[in-house]
């Protein structure tokens, strides 16, 4: 079941006569002098909230979030379907209390179960469930449909907009430069 993104609600667009992003970073320059990271930085979180909402709208339907979609993906990566949970959380880039919190819901709608870590027995699995594998594949069809709500970009942009923040995640530490994608 495709979703057309542009009948979908994702939150109001702004519709403004005017770029909010550059008029902020016109009064910053007045006051405090130019500052393109600013401009980019405002650029970046704002691109983040109309993502997420199409992304999450697209979603919908399948009663997941894009957080909730990313962990399904996660374990059907993974070779035996299932990853304990702070794995998970290494893996996603988040906190151990939004994997529980994720694994928690996504075990309430039948797409996950917990099972013991046979090789750690005080720890806990993650497994994705038959249910889980299917809402991920239509999801995905949707996902890729919509071009994650990158469809305003073409295939060399893509590119060139992933190194880019490949730059900064190297910067910051989250895996050295030249780092491959490791195994799930």
């Amino acid at each position: 079941m495709p979703v057309d993104r542009y009948s979908v609600p994702v939150g109001n667009p702004l519709n403004l006569p005017f770029d909010p992003i550059e008029r902020a970073h016109e009064n910053w320059a007045h006051r405090w002098g130019p500052s393109p990271a600013m401009a980019a930085v405002t650029s970046i979180m704002r691109a983040q909230q109309i993502l997420i909402g199409q992304l999450d709208a697209t979603l919908k339907p399948y009663g997941l979030t894009f957080a909730r979609y990313e962990a399904l993906v996660l374990l059907t990566f993974s070779s035996t379907g299932a990853l304990p949970l702070g794995k998970i959380g290494e893996r996603l880039m988040v906190h151990p209390t939004s994997v529980t919190n994720t694994i928690d819901r996504l075990e309430r709608q039948g797409f996950v179960r917990r099972r013991p870590n046979p090789s750690d027995g005080r720890g806990t699995l993650a497994e994705i469930t038959d249910e889980g594998r299917e809402v991920v594949e239509h999801a995905t069809r949707d996902l890729l449909a919509m071009d994650f709500g990158l469809d305003c970009y073409s295939a060399e942009e893509l590119q060139e907009l992933h190194v880019a923040l490949r730059k900064l995640r190297v910067g910051f530490g989250d895996f050295p430069d030249g780092a491959g994608s490791g195994a799930v």
